[in-house]
């Protein structure tokens, strides 16, 4: 029995450290790094945005899994919802800049002007859908 959790608790980590790997791949291969720390001119300080990334998805993931609380309150709450949205938000905008979504959904609807209307209704539909799960308790 007790060899069997072993066996069991080695491979749910080992299946845990290669899904990490493979998102933190993904992250890197579609350049949010690398646009983040190109846009802010923080080269210098890349292996700080690297480490803060993995210690960030680490601490979330453990936070997630063993559901112990996080001190301060609404305040510290506030900032990391903040943060993680912000990170959201660039993930999404890298992805789409790689694939070159915006400008085909504007070729596709034949938009000439406002794509950064279409792009601030995408950003604040998916805040009002976040609202309304977070305060609905969807």
């Amino acid at each position: 029995m007790v060899l069997k959790q072993i066996f069991l608790g080695v491979v749910g980590l080992c299946a845990g450290g290669v899904i990490a790997a493979g998102i933190f791949a993904f992250i890197v291969t579609i350049g949010v790094v690398v646009r983040l720390v190109g846009k802010t001119h923080t080269a210098s300080h890349i292996h700080l945005v690297e480490d803060s990334i993995v210690l960030g998805g680490t601490l979330g993931n453990l936070a997630g899994l063993y559901g112990f609380p996080i001190p301060g309150g609404w305040p510290v709450m506030g900032l990391l919802g903040i943060s993680a949205g912000i990170f959201v938000g660039c993930l999404i905008m890298s992805l789409a800049e790689t694939l070159n979504a915006l400008p085909v959904l504007s070729r596709r609807i034949r938009l000439r002007t406002g794509l950064q209307y279409v792009i601030l209704g995408i950003a604040l539909g998916k805040c009002a859908g976040a609202a309304v799960y977070f305060f609905a308790g969807w």
